[in-house]
């Protein structure tokens, strides 16, 4: 069964870490993802640059509009994200808490759910 990991954090808590912190969390993430890549759960993760250089798209009325930023305003915002493996939610959630990143912010474990065509 696949599972998402959303990581969210405040980025004003990363951007208060020092130069060696922040390499330090970045070295431990990469570990981790050394780790599942391994153990097999692995499928993609990256991390995302941060919520001020998003675009929000929306499409109402066949008109497209095109804003700067999230959609929403939140204290924590997106920063990046693995998609797993894994043989249940409990399985994936175990893996989840052991992401370094999570210490700063918040990891969502959620399940995919697979679309198929009529």
């Amino acid at each position: 069964m696949r599972f998402m990991f959303t990581i969210y954090h405040d980025e004003r808590d990363l951007d208060a870490l020092s130069p060696a912190e922040r390499q330090s969390l970045i070295n431990s993430a990469l570990e981790y993802d050394d780790e599942i890549r391994r153990s097999g759960h692995y499928i993609v993760s990256d991390a995302l640059e941060p919520a001020r250089t998003a675009r929000t798209i929306r499409v109402r009325g066949g008109k497209v509009s095109t804003t700067d930023g999230p959609f929403a305003e939140t204290k924590e915002q997106l920063g990046g994200f693995f998609l797993i493996e894994a043989r249940d939610i409990d399985e994936a959630c175990a893996l989840a808490a052991r992401f370094p990143p999570a210490r700063l912010g918040v990891v969502e474990v959620r399940p995919v759910r697979p679309l198929k065509h009529s």
